[in-house]
């Protein structure tokens, strides 16, 4: 079995379409998404509905139930701008999406944790960075959970690690959204890069290989976008340090 895993594509059409071509050049029997499908100042409606035509097994992210009714906390200039580029439909096709997702009966996909689309299962903030959780952590949190694949977004950093009873989790990266964009703190995160990222699973004999992917592609387009909409901030992230 092979399996694609994208995931927090941020509504970055661009950055979608060269993952989608590149996964059908290496033909996986499936693609999952792990959800926060379109919140960005970039092309939410367009990516919705071109998402909208694949029909992908997909999970909702903290992102996608704010798109409906964004708390008071969260209706930041991105959210709002998402929120008011999709229709009624689209904003709760949204947030109707399954917290979790059960793919056959040894895959779970989530967004964040099993138990909150707001937590992060892989790792820690600390001082506004993040840093890998300890495996003691990591297999807390997935109490309860007997999948043996486990797959998660939210942190939009590539890694794949061992929790107890041999259970490995893998978080494909972020599609469209490096993640230095939208942080308050921007100084204090580790460096990164422009790069459509995604993830394949494949089984082999019971044994599960990972292999990340960090695609090229034309983000220079990305960054014209955020800055034909008054988002400065948007662009730099995409066109990195000066």
């Amino acid at each position: 079995m092979r399996l694609g895993i994208i995931s927090d594509v941020h509504g970055n059409l661009i950055a979608l379409e060269a993952v989608l071509a590149d996964l059908r050049r290496r033909t996986p029997d499936a693609v999952v998404n792990l959800g926060d499908c379109v919140t960005s100042p970039l092309w939410p409606r367009e990516t919705f509905e071109l998402l909208d035509t694949l029909r992908l097994p997909s999970v909702r992210g903290n992102h996608d139930r704010w798109i409906a009714a964004p708390p008071p906390e969260e209706t930041s200039p991105t959210v709002v701008f998402a929120h008011d580029a999709l229709t009624a439909g689209q904003r709760a096709s949204l947030a109707g999406l399954p917290a979790s997702l059960a793919i056959g009966d040894s895959i779970l996909a989530v967004h964040g944790t099993p138990a909150s689309d707001v937590e992060y299962l892989l790792e820690e903030k600390v001082d506004e960075r993040l840093t890998l959780a300890t495996e003691a952590k990591l297999s807390a949190r997935l109490e309860g959970v007997a999948a043996g694949l486990i797959l998660c977004g939210h942190s939009h950093h590539q890694h794949a690690a061992w929790a107890s009873g041999g259970r490995l989790v893998v978080n494909p990266g972020s599609v469209g959204h490096p993640r230095s964009v939208d942080n308050a703190h921007r100084a204090r995160v580790e460096a990164g890069s422009p790069h459509a990222r995604y993830a394949l699973a494949t089984r082999r004999a019971g044994q599960w290989t990972i292999e990340f992917v960090a695609l090229a592609y034309e983000w220079t387009e990305a960054a014209a976008r955020a800055r034909s909409v008054g988002r400065g901030d948007w662009a730099d992230a995409f066109l990195g340090p000066s």
